[in-house]
């Protein structure tokens, strides 16, 4: 049975950031205009978001993260913590993605407007927090198509007619190959 939910601020940390994405098996693609420290709930303590792409990576979880410009020097620094992440996490950065999702082994996806951040996905307090919503789905249809949008931009399908190619570094390769 397919599912489709509308949610908003502190329940897409709840529901995406804290239940859904540590129950990764194979696979987890994240998309973001904007990147920056993220902490969440680890047992009783706040602990940096990289670190559980950490442990799914050494529990051999395929991670790729699309985002718009380069994180945050807190996000910087506690990347640096976790060096399985330099090769088991691939990144690209597109300076045109401004579009938010999270895809789970190609069953469970999120999109809607909450930033990978702090204030963007709801882990701040109430005061300080972001207004976002957004959908969560488990119709592979919808999966699909959100996978799609996501992969289009990671191989460079958009490159070659990029009017923005001098702020991209990614990918170099695919535009001047």
């Amino acid at each position: 049975m397919t599912h489709m939910e509308f949610i908003t601020d502190s329940d897409i940390y709840e529901t995406v950031i804290l239940d859904r994405i540590p129950k990764s098996k194979t696979f987890l693609w994240i998309a973001t205009a904007d990147l920056k420290d993220l902490y969440v709930k680890k047992g009783r303590k706040m602990v940096p978001f990289l670190e559980i792409l950490a442990t799914l990576v050494n529990n051999g979880v395929s991670i790729r993260l699309l985002h718009a410009k380069e994180p945050g020097e807190v996000f910087q620094k506690d990347f640096d913590r976790y060096p399985v992440l330099l090769d088991g996490m691939e990144r690209v950065c597109c300076p045109r993605v401004h579009f938010k999702s999270v895809i789970i082994d190609n069953k469970f996806a999120y999109s809607g407007s909450a930033n990978l951040t702090g204030a963007g996905m709801g882990a701040k307090s109430k005061k300080r927090r972001n207004f976002e919503s957004g959908f969560i789905t488990t119709d592979t249809s919808l999966v699909e198509k959100i996978m799609n949008q996501f992969d289009q931009i990671w191989i460079g399908a958009h490159c070659p007619d990029c009017d923005r190619k001098k702020f991209c570094t990614d990918h170099t390769l695919l535009i001047d190959g």
